[in-house]
């Protein structure tokens, strides 16, 4: 790799055991949605995760879309869902017809925020339009607080749908992601710590639920000779080939996590005491992946902007992020309500303006993240001649 080629913010890391399982799939001549891969994906997942089941889909926004339709979505309701996330978290609820609120994060997780979300519930409560579900993204390879937030949503009745699309292989006091809530999706896009290319799991330990998943995921076709449909179905089920490839990921993951908590932890060690940089907290109630390694990035110590970094790291041929830009700042969701962390705070919207993604693959190699330090360090230690150029600042 030469040594101005462009560094990827989370490319895929494919391996030798991929390409073997592909070729049986190959072999069996199973490659349609269906198979022992699939069977075998979704039984190594749901064992992984620590839940009854799983279920195999196309993507984690498909996933999405199938636990609010269990949890009863439906025209007229509304859904709660963390504010600071990708759109894939609140489209589904377009999906069904139902209106999104947005809940804000809390700076010691970036997540859900129990704070807003007790005030959200306590208010929907007064005026008899409890939510159907919670929505609450676990962001960047990190856990929410589970345990508050599980608390008021059991207290109000509520179901929970984790999206824990960017946390395989996260913790929260001992349990793995994804298996706290009554529903949870993952992704296997291809930026993800693993990847199908894309597909996505949703699992459960309500098999019966997840059984009626499955038949809405294979267009709701009814177990008849002929082609019988009494419910809307969709065509949401993942390839036998594909699976394969995710069992072959999934045999690596711990690899896969330590190698970006190792690409982490060198950032912090080399960036931490530069003027106005602060990474994303690791809360102490579990393991994070850190799927991304992100921070933030203080105008008024570091003299640059968070836009400003992320343009020099691209005049470096190194791809970076914005943090999310939060969904009830979307024009999408132009009108939809929204709970800060304090009346007087947006935790999401302060990390929006100074939030960077760096680059976090696990094949990343140590040169390569040195070329991403030297180019922040570069921009930081020019920052006057930065203000001057006057790039758009986020």
């Amino acid at each position: 790799m030469g040594e101005h080629s462009r560094i990827f913010l989370s490319p895929p890391h494919m391996g030798t055991e991929e390409l073997e399982l592909l070729a049986s799939a190959f072999a069996s001549n199973w490659i349609a949605p269906l198979g022992e891969h699939v069977d075998a994906f979704e039984q190594e997942l749901a064992r992984y995760v620590g839940v009854k089941g799983a279920l195999a889909v196309s993507s984690g926004t498909a996933a999405l879309h199938l636990g609010l339709r269990l949890a009863g979505v439906g025209p007229g309701d509304t859904v709660f869902c963390s504010s600071l996330t990708f759109v894939a978290s609140a489209n589904p609820i377009l999906y069904l017809g139902a209106t999104p609120v947005f809940i804000d994060s809390e700076a010691a997780t970036w997540n859900m925020s129990p704070v807003a979300l007790e005030r959200a519930l306590r208010e929907a409560a007064r005026q008899e339009k409890l939510p159907k579900a919670v929505v609450i993204v676990h962001l960047y390879g990190q856990s929410a607080d589970m345990g508050p937030l599980l608390a008021l949503c059991e207290e109000y009745k509520v179901t929970v749908v984790e999206d824990a699309a960017e946390s395989l292989g996260a913790d929260y006091k001992g349990r793995m992601s994804g298996s706290l809530g009554h529903f949870a999706a993952f992704s296997f896009n291809g930026n993800k710590i693993i990847t199908t290319s894309g597909g996505g799991m949703l699992v459960s330990d309500d098999r019966e639920a997840l059984e009626r998943a499955r038949f809405w995921a294979t267009q709701a076709r009814e177990r008849v000779r002929h082609y019988e449909h009494e419910q809307m179905g969709y065509n949401y089920r993942l390839s036998n080939l594909l699976a394969a490839v995710g069992r072959g990921q999934l045999r690596v993951l711990e690899e896969r996590i330590a190698a970006r908590r190792r690409v982490c932890q060198r950032y912090e060690a080399k960036l931490r005491q530069l003027p106005g940089i602060a990474f994303m907290p690791e809360a102490p109630t579990g393991r994070a992946t850190r799927w991304l390694t992100a921070l933030t990035v203080d105008p008024q110590q570091a003299e640059v902007t968070a836009g400003q970094l992320i343009d020099a790291l691209e005049r470096a041929n190194i791809e970076a992020r914005p943090v999310w830009k939060p969904m009830h700042r979307q024009p999408l969701f132009a009108g939809c309500r929204y709970y800060p962390h304090l009346p007087e705070q947006s935790v999401s919207d302060e990390l929006y303006a100074r939030g960077v993604c760096l680059p976090s693959g696990s094949s990343l190699s140590e040169q390569q993240q040195e070329r991403v330090i030297a180019a922040i360090r570069q921009c930081l230690s020019g920052r006057g001649r930065a203000k001057e150029l006057g790039h758009v600042q986020l």
